[in-house]
């Protein structure tokens, strides 16, 4: 028997390992799928702890590319977000991770997964419905979740890799911290409230604006048919681009954030966030969008923006809806080209200018607020008496307070 763990190298998939070792006549395959884009050192550290662990097979598989294809793209052509807040940082990577983890068990002819969801959590069941979509054409899977089925805690993991002689970093014992390259989430002791405020400290990489003071630093970023292709005129490809963006985004301690909303299991979640390439590039976007789209094409795509944002966040990422928004999202980019330059500082991001061939400012027939040529002033006067006609407002009060 083998069995394939989906593996983060966090205290929870941690644990599933000597557990697994324990209670499993099973060879344990840990299997990270890297969305972040690891630096070699950082892979090798992974391996070696998972081997350390008791792993009989480790392997860190790149995820990051097929993340942005299939995911991060959309997310940027959509200006998506849950709530109108939270960009959806670490959710968005779990279908990809699936995916590839279901490719690796097809490879090596494996039906059995676990992974180290917790019940009470979103992510469960991202996985479940990601894998069982992902293997309908191989086998009939068995998932296994022992954080899950056994209602551990992070303090019942904690103890059980500590009696067995493993070393546990106090934050993870603490905070739950899924890293990702669209955003890294924090979740875990002030967050079980709405009462208490998140440190400053528990975020990885952005903390209190007073104590992050950089000089100020025009960010620009061009787009091509609606995604990001350079910053600050140097191309890049998508890896490289987001890795870029959000070292600028954390010099200047951009997108630090905490969202409170709905689970899919319907109770109250809370949890801090920051994602600097996010907010940089969602901020560049719009921006570029109010310039070339018309008006209702953005009207529209904020609504269908905010239904692939739930869809996505609620499980549904696999629904034959989410391809037809996709394929109007597609559409709505064909003159999304140009280039958005904001200013940085802070952990402020303000856009300056936008430079575009499609600049529908600049198409001659009137400049907002000073002179038109399309039209003349008794044209401009009949039009604002017809627009008027509909309007029925109630009748002020006649009465006069002396």
């Amino acid at each position: 028997m083998k069995i394939v763990l989906a593996y983060s190298g966090g205290l929870d998939t941690s644990f599933c390992i000597p557990y697994l070792k324990e209670n499993y006549d099973a060879e344990i395959h840990a299997v990270m799928v890297d969305c972040y884009g690891l630096p070699d050192q950082d892979i090798r550290n992974v391996l070696n702890r998972a081997q350390h662990l008791g792993a009989d097979q480790a392997q860190v598989i790149d995820g990051i590319h097929l993340l942005y294809d299939k995911v991060i793209s959309f997310l940027i052509k959509g200006n998506v977000l849950r709530d109108r807040s939270y960009p959806l940082s670490v959710g968005a990577e779990r279908y990809i991770q699936a995916e590839v983890i279901a490719e690796y068990m097809k490879y090596n002819d494996i039906t059995h997964v676990a992974h180290g969801s917790t019940g009470a959590g979103n992510d469960q069941i991202r996985f479940d419905s990601a894998l069982q979509a992902a293997t309908s054409d191989f086998a009939e899977i068995e998932i296994i979740s022992p954080i899950r089925d056994k209602e551990l805690t992070r303090q019942d993991t904690t103890q059980f890799l500590q009696s067995r002689g493993f070393e546990v970093p106090t934050s993870t014992t603490e905070y739950s911290i899924n890293k990702g390259i669209w955003g890294t989430t924090i979740g875990g002791k002030e967050t079980t409230t709405a009462t208490k405020a998140l440190p400053f400290e528990a975020y990885p990489n952005l903390g209190d604006p007073q104590l992050h003071q950089q000089e100020s630093e025009h960010i620009s970023i061009t787009f091509e048919d609606g995604l990001p292709i350079a910053v600050n005129g140097k191309k890049m490809k998508s890896a490289e681009l987001l890795k870029a963006v959000e070292a600028l985004g954390i010099k200047h301690n951009i997108g630090l954030g905490m969202h409170t909303g709905d689970t899919i299991l319907g109770i109250k979640g809370r949890v801090g966030f920051e994602a600097p390439a996010a907010e940089i590039l969602y901020t560049a976007h719009r921006e570029l969008e109010k310039l070339v789209l018309s008006k209702w094409q953005r009207h529209i795509k904020d609504q269908l923006a905010d239904t692939y944002g739930m869809l996505l966040h609620e499980a549904r990422f696999y629904d034959p809806a989410m391809r037809d928004i996709e394929a109007f999202f597609d559409s709505s980019q064909e003159y999304v080209t140009g280039t958005v330059t904001m200013y940085a500082c802070n952990g402020n991001l303000i856009p300056q200018y936008t430079e575009s061939p499609h600049d529908a400012i600049a198409n001659g027939q009137a400049t907002y607020g000073e002179k038109q040529s399309g039209w003349t002033g008794v044209e401009a006067r009949a039009f604002s008496k017809l627009y008027g006609l509909g309007s029925n407002p109630k009748p002020a009060s006649s009465k006069i307070n002396t």
